[in-house]
C-alpha cells in the first residue's frame, strides 16, 4: 500500500497526527498518513481516497499522481456519473467523447455524466491531479456539457464585497449543471464575513498558505496540501493567518437543485 508523502521506516517521535474526522459533520486531513491504492484501470497511477460516502459524503474525492506514461485509458465515470479533474502540477492529456484536451498546471476539466473521463501522461515527470465523482440530479430540460480551462488564465472576483478575498467559478453557474468548483483566495488576516451553515457540502484541498478554519466551532490551523471535508450543515468559516501568503484553496459544491426526499 505505501504512504502518499513515501514517509517510510521507522518513526523518530511519538505517532501523532492533526487529523480530526468526525463522520458526517467534517473531518481536517494532513498528508501524512495518507495511502496509495490501487485501482482497476488506473495504471501508473498512486491512488489516495479522501473524501467518500463511508465519511458521509455524496461524492469522492481523490488524489491521482500519474506516472509518466500512466493514466485512465478505459475511462472514469460515465453511466450517471459525473466527473471532474484538475491539474496541480505537470501535464496530462484529457479526452471526452471525441475530443481531446492538453492540461497543464492549473487546467481542469468537467465530464458529464453520459461521457467518461480517460487521461494519459505523455511526459516525462510525474503529475499532480485532484479527482472528484458524483452521481448527476437530473432536472427536466437541463444537460450539461464539457468544460475545460486553466485558472492561471483567469482573474479573481470579489468575494461578497470583500476586495482582499477572491473567488474563481470554474463552471458556468447555469442550471445545467448541479455542481460547482471553485477557488477560494484570503489574503493574509482575510476571512469569511460569516460563519457558514447550509445543506450544500464541501470537499476542499489547500492550495497555498496557512490559517485557521472553524469546522463546527473548532478552530483549526490548516496549511498548504491538507484536505477539509465539509458535510451538510457543518458550521463553516475561514481565516488567513499565515506568513507564507495568502490562504487558497480548491473546493466543490453541490447546487442548482432541490432536496430529493
Amino acid at each position: 500500500m505505501g504512504y502518499r508523502t513515501n514517509e517510510l521506516g521507522y518513526p523518530n517521535d511519538l505517532l501523532a497526527s492533526r487529523s480530526i474526522v468526525e463522520r458526517g459533520n467534517f473531518a481536517l486531513i494532513p498528508p501524512q498518513g495518507l495511502v496509495k491504492n490501487v485501482l482497476p484501470n488506473f495504471e501508473n497511477c498512486e491512488m489516495t481516497i479522501l473524501a467518500t460516502p463511508k465519511l458521509g459524503a455524496a461524492f469522492v474525492d481523490y488524489l491521482c499522481r500519474v506516472l509518466p506514461g500512466g493514466g485512465n485509458k478505459k475511462g472514469f465515470g460515465g453511466n450517471g456519473i459525473e466527473t471532474f479533474i484538475y491539474c496541480l502540477e505537470g501535464e496530462l492529456t484529457v479526452t471526452i467523447g471525441a475530443e481531446t484536451y492538453e492540461l497543464t498546471t492549473g487546467g481542469y476539466a468537467y465530464c458529464p455524466p453520459t461521457e467518461s473521463l480517460k487521461f494519459e501522461n505523455k511526459s516525462n515527470e510525474k503529475t499532480e491531479t485532484f479527482l472528484y465523482k458524483k452521481r448527476y440530479q437530473e432536472a427536466e430540460g437541463y444537460a450539461p456539457y464539457p468544460v475545460t480551462g486553466n485558472t492561471n488564465e483567469m482573474d479573481y472576483q470579489d468575494y461578497e464585497g470583500m476586495t482582499d478575498v477572491g473567488l474563481k467559478d470554474l463552471l458556468p453557474t447555469d442550471l445545467n449543471f448541479d455542481m460547482n468548483f471553485h477557488i477560494l483566495k484570503f489574503e493574509t488576516g482575510a476571512s469569511h464575513g460569516y460563519i457558514e451553515t447550509h445543506y450544500q457540502e464541501h470537499g476542499a484541498l489547500m492550495l497555498e498558505g496557512e490559517g485557521l478554519y472553524n469546522l463546527d466551532n473548532h478552530w483549526l490551523p490548516v496549511r498548504e496540501g491538507d484536505y477539509v471535508f465539509m458535510g451538510a450543515y457543518n458550521l463553516q468559516a475561514g481565516y488567513s493567518v499565515g506568513r507564507k501568503g495568502a490562504l487558497t484553496y480548491l473546493y466543490s459544491k453541490d447546487c442548482n437543485r432541490d432536496v430529493e426526499l
